[in-house]
């Protein structure tokens, strides 16, 4: 008979926003714990201007498209949809999940990096590279800038757009801030620097610091985890590959080295 999961019971936080937090919570079920979903982050589109427009009748004379996040692919193809269905050049992408989202739409991608973090993206994908290439990248307004930066240094024609706004979803806010003055938060997980971003703001506008050092946290990638040491937490949980299923694996190791 196995051991029990010693995420058995536990209340973990799963930040993602509607709509994109059933299959991480369904993988918090799977190995015993209980998913508290409180949206840290949501996403709406901006509304479609003139040079939005324009790119979206010239995306076949691109090169490449790059998508970061299935929040992207998902927004992208419904604003685009509204000019007609997109005639799209080849496909990079970040990451698995937003590769399946493509693929279930019946979109090819060309390019996947090993290392799903900006970084490595570009170390992958500049070989690919060659001076005056175009390529497009949809984003949300608080996207770093990494990846053109990179690309034109390489002497591509990046175009990047704004097609979707982040901001804190006020509804959650109520939730965080009655969870955690009942101490009913075991485990705080962050997927990017947006929802720490949100969470500290809810934390230190309801002075909430000392109910949060007796948590666990966790952080997909290293660029979450620098933000949330820059915030004052400390990050307990990192895993090397940047997946939700990792993330939750490697609490599990995490917690059975404290039992140990």
């Amino acid at each position: 008979m196995m051991d029990p999961s010693p995420l058995q019971g536990k209340k973990i936080l799963v930040p993602r926003g509607k709509g994109q937090s059933k299959p991480f919570s369904d993988l918090v079920k799977k190995y015993g714990g209980v998913p508290v979903e409180i949206p840290m982050i949501a996403f709406r589109p901006v509304p479609v201007n003139a040079e939005l427009k324009e790119v979206f009748n010239v995306l076949h004379t691109y090169d490449w498209i790059i998508f970061t996040s299935n929040v992207t692919v998902d927004t992208f193809f419904s604003l685009a949809s509204q000019q007609g269905e997109p005639s799209l050049p080849k496909v990079a992408v970040i990451g698995a999940r937003t590769k399946q989202v493509l693929l279930e739409k019946g979109i090819s991608v060309e390019f996947t990096p090993t290392e799903y973090v900006a970084e490595g993206f570009v170390k992958e994908f500049l070989p690919l590279i060659t001076p005056g290439m175009k390529i497009f990248i949809p984003k949300g307004n608080l996207a770093r800038d990494f990846i053109a930066a990179s690309l034109m240094e390489a002497g591509a024609q990046v175009t990047e757009s704004i097609i979707y706004e982040t901001y804190a979803p006020e509804e959650s806010k109520s939730k965080l801030v009655d969870m955690l003055k009942n101490d009913e938060l075991d485990i705080l997980t962050f997927t990017s620097p947006s929802t720490i971003e949100h969470f500290m703001e809810i934390v230190t506008e309801n002075q909430l610091q000392e109910k949060i050092k007796t948590c666990l946290v966790a952080c997909i990638g290293p660029v979450s985890t620098k933000k949330a040491l820059s915030a004052g937490l400390t990050v307990d949980v990192s895993p090397a590959e940047y997946t939700v299923k990792d993330m939750i694996l490697a609490l599990i190791d995490k917690l059975n080295q404290a039992t140990r």
